[in-house]
């Protein structure tokens, strides 16, 4: 495996100091990682598939280089090739990991999507995504058909399921292909160099649509530092991390890192509303060995009662995605005897700041920068600011960290933004103590983290103006007890509508419908007027301080 590392008796410091990431000049994931532990190893176990109705499939190291192995010929016979688009939405079913390790060998540039995506959502994604190929479900498919002749993209559209009319069948594809062994024989693409693009994540933001953030073949490698480093993964482990295929996340524990190390992942695939209840057993039953989650389904887990379950196999915690309540975190302690370690980073990277094993982070904490990160807090001018005070996060680009972005597609004013004189800033604000412990402070913008989602108030927003009794709103997370924040919406009517609580639910219905389900605001306040700039512009951070004194967050 293409990485050095000693950790030494002496804890983080040496930890930090003698770390590094060997990065190759070529260098795939398919082959680099799934071939070669298939060849060494081919029976260990990969990926462990559970759904609601209790039905299993497991597959082996081998089993998936197989199946991509199929993939890659009928990809490569529909004509997809290297460098081209492909936006694939799946739910967590095991064909999602057969085609993005299919795609990643091809070297084609994969973009995963949440299935909850509206054939609005979807058609902005393939307006600026430049994608050939669309990969969904029969039950997606009439989404993307309409998407598609909104955006006037003329591409090819696969489902996986099954047959539907116009488009083309996986299974069948497959079925044909594995009949015609000599076909199985044609030449693979060449390996891909790791500075050749990866992937495309689509990331909200608060005052426009979601930016596309590309990540190279040197990704993967990156997650390194996720998955032993944070997630203190051994080959022996059984990893369950709880993420939709759409997001960043599924790639942070549910892929790269976890195989790198020879670890098997363990999937629930969950249709419709989550249920918290359904979690322990599982840690139970399949006696999985490490567990990742947001804070919003912690908050859950705590308010069962977990003493009726053995999770005597459970060995290490980690949270990501939100800040965490450090009251959660001594229940969940007094409750399994496990810390809960938890760690930030973003779509743009990998783990870059975290409360590694053995380290000793307190409560509540972000934990300290990643080995092979430089992290400093900036002020406004891009000044280090000092002990407890608040500074912008920002990340040295000298040298560049391995699992850091490339930049942000089409879109230079961001990366101008972002990317400032040896530095990029992440628009997270937190505070360092005296041990070198940082601790979160809030975002620069107004992007909503909740219930493990980033939202941006723009797409809600623009949703609830298209109403006809909307006059002007805006949105802001406010403070939840389980959820951590939710979304909030503050709207003044148009003169001849009023207030009512039919009206609420018919506003929460439009954005479902527009957005998508997970981005609606749970609560809704009327209002005559909203808090202004002389230019006329919303403050959004006043309508958070409000909602932060009323739940008495300092």
């Amino acid at each position: 495996m293409p990485f050095e590392h000693e950790e030494k008796k002496n804890g983080y410091q040496s930890v930090y100091k003698d770390f590094s990431i060997r990065v190759p000049e070529y260098y795939n994931f398919g082959f680099d990682v799934i071939d070669q532990w298939a060849k060494k190893d081919p029976a260990r176990p990969a990926l462990l598939w559970v759904n609601q109705k209790g039905e299993e499939k497991r597959f082996t190291f081998a089993d998936l280089m197989q199946e991509s192995d199929l993939i890659v010929k009928i990809l490569q016979n529909m004509g997809i090739r290297n460098g081209d688009r492909v936006l694939i939405m799946l739910p967590r079913i095991p064909e999602w990991w057969f085609f993005i390790t299919a795609l990643i060998k091809l070297g084609a540039v994969y973009s995963p999507a949440p299935t909850m995506l509206t054939a609005k959502d979807i058609s902005y994604r393939l307006t600026t995504g430049g994608f050939c190929l669309v990969i969904t479900t029969r039950e997606n498919a009439p989404k993307v058909t309409s998407a598609k002749k909104e955006s006037g993209s003329a591409l090819s559209c696969m489902v996986v399921d099954g047959e539907q009319p116009d488009w083309i069948s996986y299974t069948a594809e497959r079925t044909s292909l594995a009949q015609r062994s000599s076909a199985l024989d044609s030449t693979f693409p060449e390996k891909t160099k790791a500075t050749d693009p990866l992937v495309i994540f689509f990331t909200s933001g608060t005052t426009g649509n979601p930016k596309m953030v590309l990540h190279n073949h040197s990704y993967p490698l990156g997650h390194i530092v996720t998955a032993r480093l944070w997630q203190d993964l051994k080959p022996s482990d059984l990893h369950f991390t709880i993420s939709d295929t759409g997001w960043a996340k599924s790639a942070w524990g549910n892929l790269f890192g976890q195989w790198i190390e020879g670890a098997a992942v363990f999937i629930y695939d969950v249709r419709g509303k989550f249920d918290p209840a359904e979690i322990p057993p599982l840690l139970k039953r399949y006696r999985i060995t490490t567990f990742c989650c947001p804070p919003t389904i912690y908050r859950m887990l705590v308010l069962l009662e977990l003493d009726r379950f053995d999770l005597s196999a459970l060995r290490y915690c980690v949270s990501a995605g939100e800040p965490l309540n450090p009251e959660v975190i001594r229940k969940w302690k007094e409750k399994t005897g496990l810390v809960i370690h938890e760690g930030y980073g973003q779509t743009e990277t990998v783990l870059c700041i975290g409360a590694l094993p053995k380290m000793n982070c307190p409560p509540g904490s972000m934990g300290r920068p990643a080995p092979g990160w430089h992290i400093e807090l900036h002020d406004k001018d891009g000044k280090p600011v000092g002990i407890n005070r608040e500074g912008r996060i920002a990340i040295s680009t000298d040298p560049r960290p391995v699992g850091l972005f490339l930049e942000y597609l089409g879109n230079e004013a961001a990366n101008k933004k972002s990317f400032v004189k040896g530095w990029y800033y992440t628009d997270d604000k937190a505070a360092m103590d005296e041990e070198g412990n940082f601790w979160y402070i809030g975002r620069d913008d107004d992007v909503i983290k909740a219930s493990g989602y980033r939202i941006g108030p723009f797409e809600v927003e623009s949703a609830l103006l298209e109403h006809p009794a909307v006059a002007e709103a805006a949105v802001v997370g406010s403070p939840d007890p389980i959820r951590g924040l939710i979304v909030k919406a503050f709207v003044v009517l148009k003169p001849g509508w009023e207030p009512s609580d039919i009206l609420a639910k018919d506003l929460q219905e439009q954005v479902k419908r527009l957005t998508a389900p997970y981005k609606y605001p749970r609560s809704i306040e009327f209002t005559g007027t909203l808090p202004k700039t002389i230019s006329g512009k919303i403050r959004r951070n006043k309508l958070r301080e409000r909602e932060l004194q009323k739940a008495g967050v300092k």
